[in-house]
């Protein structure tokens, strides 16, 4: 990595005076990660990123060492309805008391994850001692699943109101859209069964 960098096409007397190190660490790998840092940022706006370092603190590993009171209290402020007034003072006690729980039981001492964190507390019932807390990490949990269901719905969206069909009222799309988006919960379904069902309640319909 110390030689001299050579470029290709170019003759040595144009040679740049650079080494391959420098090439490769300068003009390189620092562009390509400014390009991803550029596709987060666009990808990401300043809230998602708050609420991705909030839930970054519920991070069991090295003994609790990412663990922020301040920013798990901020956390609660992006469910309000999960959380009243009251809960986010009391929360505050129970992070003071769950952190120095868990760091002192060995059972604590080798998770490595969010998941296997709920996992264990609920074992050792210790999401019954910090309810709240529990509460922050289940949902944790569910935002990676909220947030790919949420862009599958908007995926999906695009296919089922197409320009063709763009005076669809909100009704038949969102039926519309439940159908597509669980498809394979909908494959399991027989087409005979569904066609009965039209037609019994078509008959209900007429006797009234």
């Amino acid at each position: 990595m110390d030689d001299e960098y050579k470029l290709r096409g170019c003759s040595r007397r144009k040679s740049q005076g650079i080494t391959n190190l420098h090439h490769f660490h300068y003009e390189l790998f620092s562009n390509i990660i400014d390009m991803q840092l550029t596709e987060l940022d666009y990808r990401f706006n300043d809230t998602s990123t708050e609420l991705l370092l909030c839930v970054a603190c519920l991070n069991p590993s090295d003994s609790f060492f990412a663990f922020n009171k301040e920013k798990l209290l901020r956390l609660t402020f992006f469910y309000p309805s999960e959380f009243s007034i009251v809960d986010h003072m009391v929360l505050g006690d129970q992070l003071d008391m769950y952190i120095i729980d868990l760091r002192g039981d060995d059972e604590f001492s080798d998770i490595e994850d969010i998941a296997s964190l709920a996992e264990k507390m609920v074992k050792t019932k210790k999401n019954l001692i910090f309810p709240l807390v529990y509460m922050l990490i289940k949902l944790s949990l569910l935002l990676p699943v909220a947030t790919v269901t949420v862009e599958r719905v908007f995926s999906a969206m695009h296919i089922v109101k197409s320009r063709l069909r763009n005076r669809m009222g909100d009704k038949w799309m969102n039926d519309s859209l439940v159908v597509y988006i669980e498809k394979d919960i909908f494959d399991k379904i027989d087409n005979e069964a569904i066609m009965k069902w039209f037609q019994n309640m078509k008959t209900r319909r007429e006797q009234l």
